[in-house]
Parts: structure tokens; sequence; C-alpha cells
């Protein structure tokens, strides 16, 4: 690190949080639980101390606050109660986008310009409900993923943007692309308890990466979509799939 300049303290951008910081007893505790503390040098108590001292740019440019998996372990074991995860994650948020792990980066601006992380078509998404529903309706004589074997519902269907549904349901979209059976386990819960329920048409994703990458206004604008698809048919309750 730099040497540490004093004046830097009134300046920076994630010690003005003194719940992060200024209450630290710096007894390492939250280190000793991180299950990714020593990596590139760093650990929960080391970013502590840089946001209190005024070093946060040295965090926000490392690879750190992206290699913590934000589990919460560092917070949970905190005697001084400091909200380590809104550290890490503000640190996220004040990343350059362009230097966004690119992966994740990549998944928000999909959602946000296709309506799902892995930018699966709209067609392909309705061809697959419906193929999934004749197939719920007709039973499974074997399944891919589980090897079993399932009793017919008959008239099942799966709902999209059905008006007056109970519950609206958001999907992983790791779902379709590579697990759709997944999603037929919570439809026959729903068959078998008569519920009224939907899917959107449109920007059905339930992941929001935006949480997880920093990005605020995408974060909000995803929740602002699945919110409007909710109002949109009426529905009091919004399922998350995770």
């Amino acid at each position: 690190m730099e040497a540490l300049d004093i004046t830097k303290r009134a300046k920076s951008k994630l010690a003005l949080q003194p719940e992060w910081a200024d209450v630290c007893f710096t007894c390492g505790t939250c280190a000793s639980g991180c299950p990714v503390t020593g990596v590139d040098g760093w650990d929960p108590r080391k970013a502590v101390r840089a946001a209190l001292l005024g070093l946060e740019q040295e965090l926000i440019d490392s690879r750190w606050p992206w290699i913590c998996t934000i589990c919460g372990r560092c917070q949970y074991m905190c005697p001084q109660g400091v909200q380590l995860m809104a550290l890490i994650r503000y640190a996220r948020t004040l990343r350059e986008r362009d230097k966004v792990p690119d992966p994740m980066h990549r998944g928000v601006m999909m959602c946000i310009d296709r309506g799902n992380n892995l930018g699966i078509p709209e067609f392909d998404y309705l061809f697959l409900l419906a193929d999934l529903s004749k197939e719920m309706e007709q039973g499974v004589v074997e399944s891919h993923r589980d090897g079993g074997t399932y009793p017919p519902y008959p008239g099942f269907y799966c709902p999209v943007d059905k008006e007056g549904a109970n519950i609206i349901v958001t999907i992983n979209s790791k779902e379709p692309f590579g697990e759709p059976e997944d999603m037929m386990f919570w439809w026959r819960i729903f068959y078998m308890a008569k519920e009224n329920w939907t899917v959107p048409k449109q920007n059905w994703e339930g992941v929001n990466w935006g949480l997880f990458s920093g990005d605020d206004e995408s974060l909000k604008e995803q929740c602002r979509r699945i919110i409007e698809n909710a109002r949109k048919v009426g529905a009091k309750t919004i399922l998350y799939p995770e």
C-alpha cells in the first residue's frame, strides 16, 4: 500500500459511513471466519482499515471485492456489528463498469437488453414452456434428470401473463437454458395445491445480477420490470427462484 496520508481520511468514499469502520476493534474475528482471507493479501479486517484510513481506492481497484462471495460469515462473527457485506458491495458499486468482471457485467447488460441473464429469445422460452406443459399433462415416462417416472397431470399448462393470478413467478434463466425439468417440480406443487399462478412473457429473470455486480441502476430497473409484470396481471405475490 502507499504511505498513509492522514488528510485522505476526510475524503474517504467508504469510511464516511461510521458503522462500517469507526467502530471496528481490528480484532481479526472477521478475518478468521472468512473463506478467502489472505487471497491477494486481503481480508475483511484489512478492507475495513483501508476504508477507515482513506485507502479505499486500493480496495476498489483490487480483485478482492469480487473474490469475496459476500457469504456473510465475517459480519455474523463481528462483535461490533460492522456492516461488512454492505462495505464490500459498496466497493463493487464504485468500480468502473468496464472493469467489472466480464461475465457478471455482460449478464446484467443482457438482462436489461433481452429480459434475462442468458439472452434466451422469447420464442424459445415460450416454446419450451409449451413443450414442458405437454409433457406434464401426459406424464413423464423417464425423467432425464433423476430417471424417475411421474404421473400425468390432466389439463395442466404453464400460464403466461394470466390476468388475476394470485402469484407471479420469476425464473432463474439457468432452468430454461440447462435444467428445464427443475421448473416442473414447482409446477407440480402448484397443480396439486390448485394455486392460481402465472409466469411473465417478458422480463421473467428472477436472479438480479445487478445486486452482485454493484450496478444499482440496473438492479432497480430489473426490480421495476418485475413489479410492473405483477401489477399488469394483478398478482398479489411475487415469487423468486432462490
